[in-house]
């Protein structure tokens, strides 16, 4: 017999790599491409995947509702076949109105996008997780007015879609400054390490209360070198969010990637 826990869907926070490199084979993603196409593996298959990516942001909180999303190619100054990739996963206009729901109830102000499609922090994990895209997938956008409060509130919101196990994934990186990725500072890296360090901690240690939990990844920015880290937080808000949906049944994550990557140190984490 299942524990409680065991019956619900886990929540995944994972890094997506540089625009499309992951699917177009780049050496320097060699590590985070056989973790992606792994994860599969070591959990059971959901009935629909819901991403909250750090390329989409909104004044209020969208969901996509068509029923065949199209390919954003929102990056540029890739080689053609990056403009080439597919990902026909069906939408899904009952879970989109479900989510829609569910927010408006947690007095989140909400709404359905009919146009919007994927964009690649949604595309480029899954397309590797899930190649054959037969699971319905939605996305949901971040807010653009980026508190890590309001996007962990958000989080909390959606719990309940994991007892229908609907696979929640954060995408994003744990690391997110391109103007010093590839670039052999070593002050840089160790200061990587010490932000990837504190988030760690925050996301794992059972010691930490729920609340302190949640007060830690409000106040990011008193992290060491966090602005260093995310010059801009939108690749670290799928991870409130992740915690927020997280929090009431497993508000312990475990590591499941921590690895250095183009100079950095960049972590995944699971609920």
């Amino acid at each position: 017999m299942r524990s409680s826990n065991e019956s619900l869907a886990p929540v995944l926070y994972l890094p997506h790599g540089a625009g499309p490199l992951p699917l177009l084979g780049d050496k320097n993603h060699e590590s985070l491409i056989a973790f992606l196409r792994g994860i599969s593996q070591t959990i059971r298959e959901p009935a629909a995947i819901l991403t909250i990516s750090a390329h989409w942001e909104e004044p209020r909180a969208t969901i996509t509702s068509p029923s065949q999303p199209k390919i954003i190619y929102d990056y540029s100054g890739f080689p053609p076949q990056a403009y080439e990739i597919q990902y026909p996963a069906v939408g899904s206009s009952k879970l989109a109105q479900e989510i829609f729901d569910l927010l408006e109830r947690n007095a989140i102000e909400a709404r359905l996008d009919e146009q919007r499609g994927y964009d690649h922090g949604m595309y480029v994990p899954l397309k590797l997780m899930y190649p054959d895209a037969k699971i319905p997938c939605l996305q949901l956008s971040l807010l653009k007015n980026l508190l890590p409060a309001e996007h962990i509130d958000l989080g909390k919101s959606l719990a309940s879609l994991r007892k229908k196990n609907v696979l929640i994934v954060g995408s994003g990186m744990s690391f997110h400054n391109l103007r010093l990725f590839s670039r052999p500072e070593i002050d840089s890296h160790k200061k990587s390490i010490a932000f990837d360090d504190w988030l760690i901690d925050t996301c794992t240690n059972a010691t930490l209360t729920s609340s302190e939990r949640e007060n830690r990844l409000i106040a990011w920015e008193k992290a060491p070198y966090a602005r260093h880290c995310h010059p801009r937080e939108e690749h670290l808000l799928p991870l409130q969010v992740c915690f927020g949906v997280a929090s009431a049944e497993t508000p312990t994550a475990n590591v499941i990637f921590n690895e250095d990557f183009m100079g950095a140190r960049i972590t995944g984490l699971q609920w």
